[in-house]
This record gives C-alpha cells, sequence and structure tokens, in this order.
C-alpha cells in the first residue's frame, strides 16, 4: 500500500518535487549541456546484449522551427559481438570515435565491424520529433515574430508550448484511446538583469545571482490526457512562460531537455484493493497534519534560541575588538621604541662617519670649483667651432646661410628645413624647368610662325578657290541658259543627261586651271592673307601652339624626372639638416648642463661647509639619545607580551561563539524550510491524493500503469533492431536574438 501511494506523488506532485531539485539534476550554460555529469555517470544496460544511448540535437530557429537535427548514438556492446547491425534512418553517418566502418545489407542495414567494441556514431535526421517545440514573443500584448522584437523595449511575453506527436492507442475499460509517451520538458534560459525587470514564470523557477537572471520551467506535455484527470483537481503543465519588462531586448540561447525516462523506473505491478489503499490514505493525511504542528513549534523554538546568541555574539566582538586595540597598541609601541634605540645607536655611529665625510666632501668641491672656469669656456669655444663647421657645410651644398649661434642655429635650421619641404621644393622646380622650357620653345618662334602661316594660307586659298569656282560654274550655266538654282533642279528631275553633266563639268575644270582664273585666285589668296583677320589667326594660332608646345615638353619624361631629382635630392638635403640640428642640440643640451654643473659646484662647496659645521654637533647630539632610547625599549617590550597574552584569550572565546550562532541559524532556517516544504507537499501533493481517496483512485492507478507502459515502449529516435535496448534524450537549442 506505501508503495502505491508513492506512485501515486510522483503522479501527481512531479512538477513540486522536480521543481525543488531542478539545479541538483540539471546544469545548463549557454556553451553547453551535461544531463548528470560525465559520461562514465550514464546508465551501462549491462543486461543488454546491445543497448542504444541515443541523444537527439535539435538545432531550432528562435521561434522554435527546426533548422537541424543531429542524432548521437552510443552502442553499447555488452556481449564483446564482432559484428553489428543498426536500423537507424540517420543520413550522413559517420562513426566519430573509432576506426570501425559499415556496409550496407539486403535489407537496408547498416553492418559495423564493431570488433568487440562500443560504437560512437553520429549522423542527420529529418524526420517527425516527437515532442515539437514553439516559442511565441509578445510585446505590448501584440504577438510579433523574433526579429520584430529584437532591440524593443516594453512589457514581453514568451512562451514555451510543446506538442506532444508519440503515442499509442490503447485499450483501457473495454474503450480504444490514445496514450501519448509521457515527456518531461525542462527548459532553461538566462536574462541579462540589465535588460530585464519585473520577471515572473509560469510553471517554473527564477533565480537571480546579480548580472544575470535564470530560468528554468517544466512541463509533461500529454500527461494531463494519459490519467484522465480534470485540471479543477490537479493541473500538470504543459507550457512554460515568462512575464517581463524589458529593455533594449536581446535574447540568449536556450535549452530544452525532453526525456520519457522519469517514469520508465516505475514499477506498478503490485497494487492493493482499494479498500487498504483508502486507509492508508487516511492515516496519510492525520500525520502529515500532525508533521506540520510539529516543524511550526521547532520552528518557533530554534527563532528564540537564535535572538539570544545573536545578543552573546555582539558582546565578545566588542571585547576582543578592544583586546585587540590594546594589543596593536603595545605592539607598535614597543615596535617603536625598538626602532628608536636601533635607530639612535645607527645615529650615533653614523654621526662620527658623516662628520669626516663632510670635511672630506668639502675639500674635494673646493678643488672642483677651482676648475670650473676652465670647464665652462672650453664647452662655449667646442660649441661655436661646431656651429661655424656647419655653416661651412651648409654654404658647400649651396645653400644661403647666415652666421649661426648658440642662440639663432636652432631657428636658422627650422627655417632652410621648412623653405625645403616638398611643396615648396616642387613649386621651384617646376617654375624652373618651365623657364628653361619656355625659353627653348622661344627660340624656335619664327619657323613655328612659318607654319602657322602656311596653315592659314592654305585655308584661306581654299576659301577663295571656292568662291572663285562658284563665279566660273555660274557663268558657264548662265551661257548654256540655266541658272544655279535651275540647272540643279533639272539634273534632280532627270532632264539633264550624264553626257551634258560631264560636259559642263569639263569646261567648268578647264576655266579653273585656266592661267587668268589660277592668276585671280593667287593675287585674292596674298590679299585676304594680309588682312587684319588672317593676321590676328596667325598670331592667335602661333601663341596657342607655343603654349601647348611648352605644356607637351613640360610634361616630357626628362623634365619630369627633373624635377623628381629636384625632390629626391631636396628631401635628403632636408634630412641631413634635421640630422645636424638634432647633433647640435644634443651639444647643446650637454653644454647647458655643465654650466649647470659647474654653477652646481660653486653652491655644493658652500654647503658643504655648513654641513661640516653641522655634522660635529650632531656627533654629540646623537650618543646621549642612543643611551635613553635603550632604556625606554626594556619597559615597552613587557607591556606588549601582556596585552598580546590578553588578546589570544579573548579570540578563543570568541571563535567559538560564531560555530554556536552558525549552528542555532542552520537549524533554524532547516525548521523553516521543513515547515514551508511540508505545507505545500500537502496543499499541493498530498492533499491531492487523499481528496481521491473516494473517487476516480483506481481509474487513475490503470491509466498511470498504461502511460508508464507506453513510455517503456518508447525507447529510441532512429531506431533500434530486435537485439538492441536503448533509451533516448532530446536536447533543443534555439539560436539567438540580438
Amino acid at each position: 500500500m506505501k508503495r502505491l501511494i508513492k506512485l501515486m506523488s510522483v503522479a501527481l506532485c512531479l512538477t513540486i518535487v522536480l521543481s525543488a531539485s531542478l539545479v541538483g539534476v540539471f546544469a545548463l550554460s549557454l556553451n553547453g549541456i551535461s544531463i548528470g555529469g560525465k559520461d562514465g555517470d550514464k546508465a551501462t544496460a549491462d543486461e543488454a546484449e546491445l543497448f542504444k544511448d541515443e541523444t537527439v540535437y535539435v538545432m531550432a530557429n528562435a521561434d522554435g522551427t527546426v533548422d537541424k537535427i543531429i542524432v548521437s548514438d552510443w552502442i553499447k556492446n555488452n556481449k564483446h559481438a564482432e559484428v553489428i547491425e543498426d536500423v537507424s534512418t540517420l543520413s550522413d553517418v559517420e562513426n566519430v570515435k573509432t576506426d570501425a566502418s559499415f556496409t550496407m545489407n539486403s535489407n537496408d542495414m547498416r553492418v559495423w565491424a564493431a570488433d568487440g567494441k562500443d560504437l560512437y556514431i553520429q549522423g542527420e535526421s529529418t524526420e517527425q520529433l516527437p515532442v515539437d517545440l514553439t516559442l511565441t514573443y509578445t510585446l505590448d500584448g501584440e504577438v510579433v515574430t523574433p526579429e520584430e522584437i529584437a532591440g524593443k523595449s516594453g512589457d514581453i511575453t514568451i512562451r514555451f508550448d510543446y506538442t506532444n506527436n508519440e503515442y499509442e492507442t490503447v485499450e483501457i475499460d473495454s474503450k480504444k484511446e490514445r496514450i501519448y509517451v509521457p515527456f518531461f520538458m525542462l527548459s532553461g534560459l538566462f536574462l541579462d538583469s540589465e535588460k530585464f525587470s519585473d520577471v515572473e514564470v509560469t510553471n517554473g523557477k527564477v533565480v537571480s545571482d546579480g548580472d544575470r537572471i535564470i530560468l528554468a520551467g517544466i512541463a509533461f506535455p500529454g500527461l494531463q490526457h494519459d490519467l484522465g484527470l480534470s485540471r479543477d483537481d490537479v493541473d500538470i503543465p504543459d507550457y512554460f512562460e515568462i512575464s517581463a519588462h524589458t529593455e533594449d531586448f536581446e535574447l540568449g540561447t536556450t535549452v530544452t531537455i525532453a526525456t520519457n525516462g522519469l517514469l520508465n523506473k516505475l514499477d506498478l505491478d503490485d497494487i492493493d484493493s482499494l479498500d487498504e489503499l483508502n486507509d492508508s490514505l487516511d492515516k496519510l493525511d492525520s500525520a502529515m497534519s500532525a508533521l506540520i504542528d510539529g516543524s511550526s513549534q521547532l520552528y518557533s523554538g530554534l527563532n528564540t534560541l537564535l535572538e539570544s546568541s545573536g545578543t552573546l555574539t555582539s558582546g565578545v566582538d566588542t571585547i576582543y575588538a578592544g583586546a585587540v586595540q590594546v594589543s596593536d597598541g603595545a605592539k607598535q609601541v614597543d615596535n617603536g621604541a625598538k626602532a628608536l634605540s636601533d635607530g639612535a645607536s645607527a645615529l650615533s655611529a653614523g654621526s662620527v662617519t658623516l662628520d669626516s665625510g663632510a670635511l672630506d666632501l668639502y675639500n674635494g668641491l673646493s678643488t672642483l670649483d677651482l676648475n670650473s672656469s676652465a670647464l665652462t669656456n672650453g664647452g662655449d669655444t667646442t660649441f661655436d667651432a661646431l656651429l661655424k663647421t656647419a655653416r661651412s657645410s651648409l654654404i658647400d651644398a649651396g645653400l644661403d646661410v647666415p652666421e649661426l649661434t648658440q642662440k639663432n642655429y636652432a631657428e636658422v635650421l627650422d627655417k632652410l628645413i621648412g623653405d625645403l619641404s616638398e611643396e615648396n621644393v616642387k613649386a621651384l622646380a617646376e617654375a624652373t624647368a618651365k623657364e628653361k622650357v619656355t625659353a627653348a620653345v622661344e627660340a624656335n618662334r619664327e619657323t613655328i610662325t612659318a607654319a602657322v602661316t602656311e596653315a592659314v594660307r592654305q585655308n584661306v586659298e581654299a576659301e577663295v578657290t571656292a568662291g572663285v569656282k562658284a563665279q566660273v560654274t555660274e557663268a558657264v550655266l548662265a551661257n548654256l541658259g540655266y541658272s544655279a538654282e535651275d540647272y540643279e533642279a533639272a539634273v534632280a528631275a532627270g532632264l539633264v543627261d550624264e553626257a551634258t553633266q560631264a560636259q559642263i563639268a569639263g569646261a567648268i575644270d578647264a576655266q579653273m586651271n585656266s592661267e587668268s582664273v589660277q592668276g585671280t585666285i593667287s593675287a585674292l589668296t596674298e590679299q585676304n592673307l594680309q588682312g587684319e583677320a588672317a593676321q590676328a589667326a596667325i598670331a592667335s594660332n602661333t601663341e596657342a601652339k607655343i603654349a601647348s608646345l611648352i605644356d607637351e615638353n613640360m610634361q616630357s619624361d626628362e623634365v619630369q624626372q627633373g624635377i623628381a631629382d629636384a625632390l629626391s635630392n631636396a628631401k635628403a638635403g632636408r634630412q641631413s639638416i634635421k640630422d645636424l640640428k638634432t647633433q647640435l642640440d644634443s651639444y647643446n643640451t650637454f653644454n647647458s648642463g655643465l654650466k649647470a654643473y659647474t654653477g652646481g659646484v660653486g653652491s655644493a662647496t658652500s654647503g658643504a661647509s655648513q654641513l661640516h659645521s653641522g655634522s660635529t654637533t650632531l656627533k654629540n647630539g646623537a650618543s646621549s639619545l642612543s643611551d635613553g632610547a635603550s632604556a625606554l625599549k626594556d619597559g615597552t617590550k613587557a607591556l606588549s607580551d601582556g596585552a598580546s597574552a590578553l588578546a589570544d584569550g579573548i579570540l578563543t572565546l570568541k571563535n567559538g561563539v560564531p560555530a554556536l550562532t552558525e549552528g542555532v541559524t542552520a537549524l533554524r532556517d532547516g525548521s523553516m524550510q521543513l515547515s514551508d516544504g511540508l505545507k505545500q507537499f500537502n496543499s499541493e501533493g498530498i492533499s491531492k491524493i487523499t481528496s481521491l481517496k473516494d473517487g476516480d483512485l483506481g481509474q487513475l492507478a490503470t491509466r498511470l500503469k498504461a502511460t508508464v507502459d507506453v513510455s517503456k515502449d518508447y525507447k529510441s529516435f532512429s531506431g533500434l533492431t530486435d537485439q538492441m535496448d536503448g533509451e533516448v534524450k532530446f536536447i533543443y537549442k534555439t539560436e539567438e536574438i540580438n
């Protein structure tokens, strides 16, 4: 009977039990999933000849639609078979751990050469999943797509719906009914606490570590139907929902685990009579009431004890703090006295050395001070020589450089560097080149003018010839009784035959080639060529030709190479001047330091004289201080030892008090959790079980047994052979929303 009650509790209170143990059973992370620890912790199923431990990874879009299904099969070869047959429906199959290969037999089975070892197989599938996952996003009451909600702000709802597609048709009380495989769904995700607030969940838990909000939800799609329970009696969750306020919405990967293994371990073969069951439920109800009353009284008593232990802790802490201050102070006084004594002894010994050293220092500095003037004059002489040499080198390079002094050399050299900038040098080089090119072109001005004049003459002669030919043509046609317009019209109308046209053309050509007409053309050409328009054209075209030749020569390889060489030489010269200035700056720094040194030597000599006088006085006083500090140290040592012993004793008392307080606190908190847990377990579990004792408990037991049987039948997603047993779990991973 107790066994049956336990089974009913599992079926009706699974939500309560699992929500309290989610952290201990499952570990979720954005980078991956682990179930129950390492691979070595998985069930080996040694009793099966071949056992397929299958994990199905579902890569889904942000709304839950499937993108890819990857199946990982661990076929445990418990009998060390040499050959293993597998009926899986996977594609792109590969062995991920060993060198075993396969061939296909006539039954479309993969025949693996296992060599007595386990197989680790991975492939892809396009089969329908036993449970479909759907994520629905609502923003301010409106359903939106993942793309639409990204980056938005407002009140949001994220709902995980799970549709169970896997069932068997079984007979219950002479009726055919669908019993769904009882998958347990666990969904987990993280929310950024800076982007989400007021987070609440339905059918889940919320935990926050400050930076992130951790959410986990559970559901049993189809189990409410399988057990035939009214939601008024027991509401078994079949969805998971999150509501929150968001700013700049984004969502990381969500992970959902599906397994039917929770109910597979139940053994419902032995069920006693319903009368015995009802009697036991009455006893269970009474026992729960007594247990709840006792746990409440325990919590009240422990709370009183904890309040008293807090007062004790506060007092001991105060005493210990004071003792520590006294001990620390005594140690500081003793340390100070010791340091004073040691320092006074060292001071006495050092003052003797100081007095002797001060005298040696004064004598040495006096000698150095006598040579300072020679050093300073030598430095200036060397600097002036360097400046003179630098100016000579620059003048030899073709630069106009004024006299260089210690005050103006930096300004002069900076100006030279600026004058040799790429922009200035390029402008100067181009101007120089253009001046030379222009002079060369101008030297050929007469030749250019003659060529231009000849070109203008030819144009003028062509215009005069055309005018004369028009007059000759008109005269020839007039002798034949035609005007030019009438003749063209007659030719166009076909009234003048080709022979006549040839005769007329010949007459015109004869006239044009006559000596008189040619003389006329020559005279008119010379006359027009001397005209104002022709002379203006000659002058204009000549200047244009000269300008064109100048531009053409400026673009020549020779001229451009000359400009490039000038830029290159200027760049090198600019760098040389920079290097020269750097060298002069270095020597200037040295020379300035030398002058500062010689000045410092003079000041140091005067100070060394004063130091020697003071060191003699210090030597006499340090001896007296050393004697007094030694006596003080002897007294402070005794004070420090006593204060330290007092602090150690109080510390022993203090260290014991937290252990008492922590024990009472843990006992009190545990009793409170026990009381709250018993009340919740009674209201949400036991009371609902006992309320069924006079109702449909027998029907529930029958349906629960059928559900467990259907669950035990579902062992693989990809398929099993007759020689295999197995188990399967599903892991759904949705993509991020950014």
